[in-house]
């Protein structure tokens, strides 16, 4: 994709891995240093004992305590013993073999991936609410920052700050500070690089920190609208909860691994009560990943992480933030679709997708197409896809132009030009409507032919765009650009987790950026639609916070179960990658409150499960912080997934004989205390599912009982996936299980 869709359509930034910096003469010679994280053994008992801890290592390595002091950058003495230093590569590598020394990974850099939503999944104003309990919830997000002036931060009817919140606000640059609403606000930017498009406070330049805070909790705003579009009252899934930004992205550089792990640690250190990321996280090891790092280390202290599952569907393996201690969501669209009419000189209607602003001004405009106003023969190649420097501005001048898509900006450059407006054909999904700064709108193929066939039938073709309207659709559906599984880091954990809207999202914005973001366009506006599981990602933290709101006790495991076995279920009609699209199904808060039983574990047990897909102690080190863990001396995980997750997922081992996989489960009560629960196996074609016990009573609340699943398939030809369920029913509760099998071999 092009930088205009990863600005407008999908928020993203095309930042991914810098790793190099700066030269510095050191002992080693002039060599090229980059950042680096440096996790530690022992943890000291106070934060400036840390800090000495993290001299005293770098000393060892440079010679002296000064140049020690200019090599860190920042020492993490919160949650976990780390610090991020600049060092050679010689100088990593001999810090990777110091006994004190637990592990050590490159600095990288991370992207973004970037109302009604909430009545269309049963959220609605009527719902049930804890108002005293959700005033006490802290949600804490790692974003572009925040609108502090912005009425979905307004305070009205809030008391103080909860008594448990250890945070700061300010004063910074450009920032008109917090209130009993935002009651935190901080911003990261450790290589203390300056960027010439940003600001160092917590501000948000960009409008994606403010827009998914505002989904996530914003307060009440009635009339909220984008230019007359999806009016009505905005509102996040906890209005009355308390929230924290921390800026770690940035508007040139990106969101970098040692800002995450710094604003983790002030989050954790601060009482938040949910952490949401809508950031790209990294394939490879978790160990390594700044996101599941931060994440562990949260949900050691209570905190369930919820984060993007990322915007690079609809390719297979492309799922972000897989690790299993995290919530992780894609995106789905739901049923209202942005379309703008366009008339033809000779009466025929057609109709595209986009978010167009504009009232025309006549009934019709001279049409012509990009081909036709090309600066001379050598350029008509470039001018049928209208791009910059290749069409003729005197033939443009008061035209609407019919253009193929082959970068964004179409609309851009014909406004550059003085034409009217453009009609873009594209082949790509049009599921997401693009903001444009003229009028303009987006044509599948079909469509693009009839227009070109009227364009060259006529000598005097016209057209005109009309403003978008809102057309209810059917829904939900998943979104094209939302990445699909199977999981890259673990192969038996499914992911993603859950789905929510993510297409189309009106929410609060920024005064400080224009709709597109592009030069010359003069749209601004306090609300405006984004897309992308940036955008869905809120819409799952809130509900995290919504049902903590009811159960403040419950650990981010417990949380996270509630979450996806109530979750609404879908199927391969929705969409034909199944579970690797929408995991457990659409999100459904109401009936997150009260799940039945919840698949619950501790921090020991995602260590027994690192431990059984083959990390060792350092690896896992990162992750625990100063305690060791050695893997031959634990209980051993048992079952084909060894871990107690809500979704099971099954892989073929071979293309020739059946696979046979168990599963071993343990689920609470946290429904009535007499309770029975009855199991429903739901299996596909070719696939033998049993489950023993089928039945299981409870006499108490919090009671356990265990059970397993043994899945036997057979071969499958080129199928992907197949999906079965095991459904726990009681009199009052339904508690939903996907199990999927996964043949490697249609990959």
């Amino acid at each position: 994709m092009s930088k205009r869709a990863y600005i407008n359509l999908l928020p993203l930034y095309s930042l991914f891995l810098f790793f190099t910096f700066g030269g510095l003469e050191t002992a080693y010679g002039n060599l090229q240093k980059k950042f680096y994280i440096v996790f530690l053994r022992d943890h000291p008992i106070t934060e400036r004992l840390t800090l000495e801890t993290h001299i005293d290592v770098l000393s060892s390595l440079t010679g002296s305590e000064s140049d020690a002091s200019d090599s860190l950058v920042h020492s993490y003495t919160r949650s976990f013993n780390a610090f991020a230093a600049k060092l050679s590569e010689d100088e990593a590598r001999t810090l990777s073999n110091m006994d004190e020394v637990l592990s050590i990974f490159p600095n990288r850099y991370h992207k973004l991936h970037t109302t009604k939503s909430w009545e269309f999944i049963g959220l609605d104003p009527s719902a049930r609410r804890n108002f005293k309990a959700e005033s006490n919830i802290i949600v804490g997000l790692l974003d572009t920052g925040i609108t502090p002036q912005s009425e979905s931060f307004e305070d009205d009817g809030l008391g103080p700050p909860p008594a448990k919140w250890r945070g700061s606000c300010g004063p910074f640059a450009n920032f008109s500070g917090c209130n009993n609403k935002l009651i935190g606000a901080r911003y990261f930017k450790l290589d203390k690089r300056s960027d010439p498009n940003d600001i160092l406070s917590p501000i948000d330049v960009d409008g994606h920190g403010t827009h998914t805070s505002s989904t996530l909790a914003g307060s009440l705003v009635p009339n909220a609208n984008l230019y007359g579009l999806a009016k009505g009252t905005a509102r996040g899934a906890v209005p009355s909860a308390r929230v924290a930004m921390y800026k770690v992205c940035w508007a040139s550089s990106g969101c970098s691994d040692m800002d995450i792990l710094a604003a983790f640690d002030a989050a954790i250190s601060d009482g938040v009560d949910i952490i949401s990321v809508s950031i790209g996280g990294l394939t490879g090891s978790y160990t390594s990943d700044s996101i599941a790092v931060g994440a562990f280390h949260a949900m050691r202290k209570g905190i369930l992480t919820v984060a993007s599952a990322g915007n690079e569907g609809p390719n297979h393996g492309t799922v972000a933030n897989h690790a299993p201690w995290i919530l992780t969501v894609a995106a789905s669209g739901f049923d209202r679709q942005l379309r703008s009419k366009v008339v033809l000189g000779n009466g025929q209607t057609v109709s595209g997708i986009g978010v167009n602003t504009f009232d025309p001004k006549q009934k019709l405009y001279p049409l012509a197409s990009g081909i036709d106003v090309a600066k001379n023969a050598d350029s008509k190649d470039a001018s049928r896809y209208c791009i910059e420097d290749s069409m003729d501005p005197k033939k443009v001048k008061g035209k609407l132009v019919y253009c193929k898509m082959a970068s964004w900006g179409a609309d851009s450059v014909i406004k550059g030009l003085n034409g009217i407006g453009a009609i873009i054909e594209t082949e790509q999904y049009l599921d997401v409507a693009q903001i444009f700064m003229a009028p303009a709108t987006m044509v599948n193929s079909t469509t693009g032919e009839k227009i070109n066939d009227y364009i060259h039938s006529t000598r005097s073709a016209s057209g005109v765009i009309y403003k978008s309207e809102e057309v209810k659709i059917s829904a939900p559906f998943i979104a094209s650009f939302s990445s699909r599984g199977p999981n890259q880091g673990s192969q038996h954990i499914l992911k993603p987790d859950i789905v929510a809207p993510g297409i189309d999202i009106l929410a609060s914005y920024t005064p400080l950026k224009s709709l597109t973001g592009l030069k010359g366009d003069t749209q601004y506006s306090k609300f405006t639609f984004m897309s992308g599981t940036s955008m869905s990602c809120p819409h799952v933290g809130g509900t995290a916070a919504y049902v903590k709101s009811f159960r403040p006790n419950w650990s981010p495991t417990a949380i996270k179960s509630a979450i996806m076995t109530t979750a609404t279920p879908l199927s391969s009609k929705v969409d034909k990658d199944a579970e690797f699209a929408y995991g457990a199904g659409q999100l459904n808060p109401t009936k997150a409150v009260s799940p039945g039983l919840v698949y619950d574990m501790n921090d020991m047990s995602y260590i027994q499960f690192l431990c059984h897909e083959g990390y060792n102690e350092s690896s896992i080190g990162s992750l625990i912080g100063h305690e060791s863990v050695n893997c031959s001396k634990l209980l051993p995980a048992t079952g084909e997934d060894a871990i107690n997750y809500p979704t099971m997922q099954l892989i073929l081992r071979s293309d020739q004989e059946p696979t046979v996989g168990v599963f071993r489960r343990r689920v609470t009560n946290v429904g009535p205390p007499d309770s029975v629960f009855n199991a429903t196996i739901k299996a596909p074609k070719g696939v033998e599912i049993k489950v023993k016990p089928a039945t299981l009573s409870f006499t108490r609340p919090s009671q356990k009982r265990s059970f397993k699943v043994v899945v036997k398939a057979n071969p499958m030809s080129s199928t992907l996936i197949l999906s079965g369920s095991l459904t726990w029913k009681s009199s009052q509760h339904t508690v939903r299980s996907p199990i999927v099998i996964h043949n490697p071999w249609a990959d």
